[in-house]
């Protein structure tokens, strides 16, 4: 008698152990057979598969996963095509699509933070699509640098207007406004609390949100550590009594740096005697750095070959972030992960960032610049 009674209070169990609240999301993908659709989810540390199945004529589909203690982001992939959708108190989520328009075309029903979440997608697609229309226009010489320059930082000032009044500040507590963060624009973040104290007060309203919903999530502890790095990165930097190493300065003709790149090898800035040298500190996390980057990459490609190597000096907090973007760049990159506080700042006297010098090759320093402006002609001199 007893052992029916464990065996069946053991079952009871089990069955307890697969009621788990579960989410739903079902719907139709058309023009897609024989396709695999595939349901991952968006976590912090990357993007982990989940299920998927191959799709037949009808293009019916149905995943069914735990439901989160919090809110969390999945993504459903056909190909390189990919929806991005949210899970909170929602069980039930519709999705009807066509494989031609996947990523844009699509309808969600059950949810309104995906619904807003299918708003920002759209919006960060525009915007992107006419900065790579002004860059192709760039490249033409349709228009000059400056005014490309100008019409950037104008679209994502804007964009970041738009999306901090109508998404975050309007409704901090919903997962869209998480969402907006963390949108790029290329390679780079719209949103950069690491050099920005604007942008940092809607990483504070989220992080407050949901701090009062969900304390112990990990999103949460993420938001409020990005928060504390941010505030202390664009905190005035202390003054700092400094003695310039004048020997270094005699010995190599110019202050050395040593800092460590990518892979955690130490690049000595006067190891690099023999080749002329553009150095450049700059924030990766800054607007202004993808298109400081994408004519810095057309400068090496047309003289590295004659003698130009690039040592470029990173000053932001954010390592993974530096690490991310640094891995598709072809020159020396390092990292003083003393951020803004770095001691090498006063030592070259950096008031902005980009700043620039051109070192010739007796490792002396020869020029300064704060944009790439006019620096080719100097360039050219020195090679």
């Amino acid at each position: 008698m007893k052992k029916i009674s464990l065996f069946i209070f053991g079952a009871f169990v089990l069955a307890s152990c697969n009621k788990e609240p579960k989410f739903n999301i079902k719907g139709t993908v058309s023009d897609a057979e024989g396709k695999m659709l595939y349901l991952e989810a968006s976590g912090i540390e990357g993007v982990e598969a989940l299920d998927s199945v191959k799709l037949k004529s009808d293009g019916e589909f149905s995943f069914k996963q735990v439901r989160p203690e919090s809110p969390e982001f999945y993504r459903l992939r056909i190909d390189e095509k990919v929806i991005n959708f949210s899970v909170d108190s929602t069980e039930n989520l519709d999705l009807k699509a066509k494989y031609g328009d996947f990523s844009t075309g699509y309808t969600i029903t059950g949810s309104e933070n995906c619904a807003k979440i299918k708003e920002l997608t759209l919006m960060q697609i525009d915007l992107q699509n006419k900065i790579d229309g002004l860059v192709k226009d760039a490249q033409r010489n349709k228009i000059t640098n400056d005014v490309f320059q100008d019409s950037v930082s104008d679209m994502i000032s804007k964009y970041k207007d738009k999306v901090k009044t109508k998404y975050i500040f309007a409704a901090p507590n919903m997962t869209y406004a998480y969402f907006a963060l963390f949108q790029r624009i290329g390679d780079y973040y719209a949103f950069d609390p690491m050099n920005s104290k604007e942008d940092i007060r809607c990483f504070q309203a989220v992080a407050t949100s949901l701090t009062n919903a969900y304390p112990n999530a990990v999103r949460t502890k993420n938001l409020y550590n990005v928060v504390i790095k941010g505030l202390k990165n664009t905190r005035p930097a202390k003054q700092k009594t400094l003695q310039i190493p004048i020997n270094k300065i005699s010995e190599a003709g110019l202050i050395d740096i040593d800092l460590k790149d990518v892979q955690g090898v130490s690049r000595k800035l006067s190891q690099l005697k023999g080749k002329v040298v553009l150095l450049d500190f700059v924030v990766y996390q800054s607007q202004a750095s993808a298109e400081h980057n994408l004519n810095l990459r057309e400068l090496y490609n047309k003289y590295a070959s004659k003698g130009l190597q690039i040592y470029q000096v990173s000053l932001d907090a954010d390592e993974h972030y530096w690490k991310t973007v640094t891995d598709k760049l072809p020159w020396i990159c390092v990292r003083d992960e003393d951020g803004a506080e770095s001691r090498y700042i006063p030592l070259y006297n950096i008031k902005n960032v980009p700043t620039l010098f051109l070192i010739n090759k007796n490792n002396e320093l020869n020029s300064r610049f704060e944009s790439l402006k006019n620096i080719e002609s100097g360039l050219q001199k020195l090679l």
